[in-house]
């Protein structure tokens, strides 16, 4: 017999059998099995496709086959095929061919109502452990064979809807079999429950699609819910669906904008971890999945590591991820990549010399000692050190040469980073002219960066204007942070502070007020605090010192309740909750300065216990105190107290200058000494106008001195404090 007479001969067949099988649903009876056309040759030469979800061309016959065998093995369990199976069955082969329509209208003829009870009698009775003369022996109404037909089809139904956009349905539809599978095995599927293969890789399907459906019809509280569903109930998930749920569940809680409420485990250990929020939950996620490659359990995916690294980041937990960098196996990651990372994650951590020493080890290799990013972070983070200056200078130098006329933004950045090593750097040169020439390049520098980037570059654009108020060019500082406001849109507090500082400078009090009033307007109350505070310091300068205790009064609230809203969240507010410590103890000071110049000793003293109890070490705590003292015409207490403030911290300069003036005051002080002091302090910061000042005296008072070098003291305090901020600007 020749194959096309055979394909002939069965398509005969079939088109009997669902001739048969249509009357049959249309009149509501049932088909039974003397009624169907043997087919022992389809039997023994077909074999049936367990996924059933796709067909090709040319492969009518092949599909159109399985479905009348699937009809006959369930004539063979139960003798009977009733009108859902039929449809099912049916419904699946439109769909095979391509039939969405057609396949959903057949489905929806289904009586789900009808079968859900007997599908659930029927699964519970399966995996019910047998017993002797019990009644759980009873044959079950429906073999598992039909119910896995019957699951298909709903799984069937709900892929149709998908296809023709209506989510909400497809999920519904979808939801009708997990909540079928949860109501009659409360306890999860159990190991015997993986017989059958068809059964098991439908749930699976189910499982996996249903969180899609609910995001698809913009319901992301039902992924969620359908999310944590696939991953606490015992679905017998093989270990790369359940890693692929796991992974695109981290992924939705990450970026879908959605905030998840925690979640509500039946049964919880006690101590146990319950993650609070998306990020805890996510990350949590792609721990257990990072666990699970370590053990050789799921193949690596690179996506992995990059979700985690944004979610620990987030969470502000960048120790953490530098830990899990560090247990990578080796071939990951490659070495460039992880010493980077390190280098980050040590940076934000402030571990600022861990992270450039990563960098120098990594640079130290051929290999990587041309790496641009590298080289930028590590004059970053020398920038931040005076005494790192030369060395940061020389990263920054190395990469202009590899980006020129390739990227100008890298340019700028590279410009900038140098304009401000170079400032750095002059601040620890004694020789006048080697000062000045520094601070000249840096300038020059900063201008160059902001031609590079069209003065489009805020970073930019903020150092230049700084650049230029520390060297009291002010009218140029101005225009550039007028600038800065302007592209920023006021959206940052540094941008507003800096405009107000230049105003105080010029001694437009007034209008630098009327700037912080309007950046109070437009910030969040949580970010209002250095805005306040500089409020206060105008408000000193214009000698109005009640308002300027109601400021102080009313930062010190604002950072009360701040403080304690921020106290259940831990490591995600770390740096901000230190921010506002630090605050807080500076305005004790800030308040205890106002109220000593007002000899209301008492509350002074107050305010000093207050910032003790915050951080006992404090070198401005000292010197708030050594004023106090002073004020009261203790000097002997109070150059103790100055002293203390330097063993704390031996560069602080107001204490270096207070020290000074106390030992000019008391008798039996040798006047190089004092000398020693002013001109410490001096040495680390040039624009302070009340060590140019006492220096000018003791110049004067020394016996052969030259009037002259006292006259340009003199002078030079008279210019400083014509052009002194009411803060520093850095």
């Amino acid at each position: 017999m020749s194959v096309k007479y055979w394909i002939y001969k069965q398509k005969i067949s079939l088109r009997l059998r669902l001739r048969k099988m249509m009357k049959c649903i249309c009149s509501g009876e049932q088909l039974r099995i003397e009624d169907i056309i043997p087919s022992s040759e389809s039997l023994a030469t077909r074999d049936y496709s367990a996924s059933g979800y796709s067909s090709r061309a040319g492969d009518d016959a092949k599909a159109d086959t399985s479905n009348i065998e699937e009809a006959e093995s369930s004539l063979r369990e139960s003798g009977i095929l009733n009108y859902e199976e039929a449809r099912a069955l049916l419904g699946r082969l439109e769909y095979q061919k391509g039939n969405i329509e057609a396949a959903l209208h057949v489905f929806e003829g289904i009586d789900i109502a009808a079968v859900v009870p007997k599908i659930k009698l029927s699964i519970a009775r399966r995996c019910e452990i047998p017993r002797r003369n019990s009644l759980s022996d009873a044959i079950p109404p429906m073999s598992m064979h039909a119910v896995s037909l019957l699951f298909e089809a709903i799984l069937l139904k709900a892929t149709s809807l998908q296809a023709l956009g209506r989510f909400t349905e497809a999920a519904q539809s979808c939801t009708v079999i997990l909540d079928t599978v949860e109501s009659a095995l409360p306890d999860g599927l159990h190991e015997n429950f993986s017989a059958d293969c068809k059964l098991l890789e439908t749930l699976n399907k189910a499982v996996e699609l249903l969180p899609e459906l609910w995001k698809l019809a913009c319901a992301p509280q039902e992924a969620i819910l359908s999310y944590r569903r696939a991953l606490l109930y015992r679905w017998n998930l093989d270990v790369e669906t359940r890693s692929k749920i796991e992974k695109q569940y981290a992924i939705f809680l990450l970026y879908s904008g959605t905030d998840a409420t925690p979640p509500n485990l039946r049964a919880q250990a006690e101590g146990s971890f319950i993650p609070r929020n998306n990020i805890e939950e996510a990350i949590l996620l792609l721990l257990v999945l990072l666990r699970r490659y370590i053990v050789n359990k799921i193949v690596w995916d690179p996506s992995i590591l990059d979700h985690l690294c944004f979610a620990l980041s987030i969470a502000g937990e960048f120790r953490a991820l530098a830990h899990q960098v560090e247990e990578l196996l080796p071939g990951i990651v490659v070495r460039r990549q992880k010493y980077t990372t390190l280098a980050l994650c040590y940076y934000a951590e402030g571990d600022d010399m861990v992270s450039l020493n990563l960098l120098r080890n990594l640079m130290n290799n051929r290999d990587n000692e041309n790496g641009i990013f590298e080289l930028l972070l590590a004059a970053k983070i020398c920038a931040e050190y005076p005494n790192l200056s030369e060395e940061g200078m020389g990263y920054a130098r190395k990469v202009l040469p590899k980006i020129d006329g390739k990227c100008n933004q890298m340019a700028s950045v590279a410009k900038c980073l140098l304009g401000l090593l170079l400032s750095g750097r002059s601040r620890a040169l004694v020789s006048d002219s080697e000062r000045t020439s520094r601070l000249s390049e840096a300038l020059e520098s900063l201008e160059s960066a902001q031609k590079i980037t069209e003065g489009r570059n805020p970073t930019v654009l903020f150092y230049l204007s700084l650049e230029n108020a520390e060297q009291r060019k002010l009218d140029i500082a101005l225009y550039y942070a007028k600038q800065l406001l302007k592209l920023e849109g006021g959206s940052t507090v540094r941008g507003w502070l800096l405009l107000a500082r230049i105003l105080s400078a010029q001694k437009r009090y007034i209008d630098a007020e009327n700037i912080i009033n309007a950046a109070l307007d437009e910030t969040g109350k949580w970010n209002q605090g250095e805005l306040l505070r500089t409020k206060a310091k105008l408000q000193i300068a214009q000698e109005h010192l009640r308002d300027a205790v109601e400021t102080y009064t009313h930062l010190l609230s604002v950072l009360q309740v701040q403080r304690k809203s921020f106290g259940v969240q831990k490591k995600l507010l770390k740096n901000m909750r230190n921010n506002t410590r630090s605050l807080e103890m500076e305005t004790w000071h800030d308040l205890a300065n106002v109220y000593t110049s007002l000899s209301q000793w008492r509350d002074a003293e107050v305010c000093l216990i207050k910032s003790e109890a915050i951080n006992p070490h404090s070198a401005s705590r000292c010197h708030s105190a050594g004023l106090l003292y002073q004020a009261r015409g203790l000097h002997k207490e109070a150059l103790q107290s100055f002293q203390k403030a330097l063993d704390i911290e031996p560069n602080h300069v107001p204490s270096l200058v207070s020290t000074a003036i106390v030992l000019r005051q008391l008798s039996g002080q040798t006047l190089p000494v004092v000398k020693s002091f002013l001109t410490d302090a001096l040495r680390l910061d040039r624009t302070n106008s009340s060590a140019w000042y006492n220096l000018g005296l003791l110049y004067k008072s020394e016996n052969g001195a030259s009037a002259l070098e006292a006259a340009e003291c003199f002078e030079a305090a008279a210019l400083l404090q014509e052009s002194a901020p009411v803060e520093p600007f850095r």
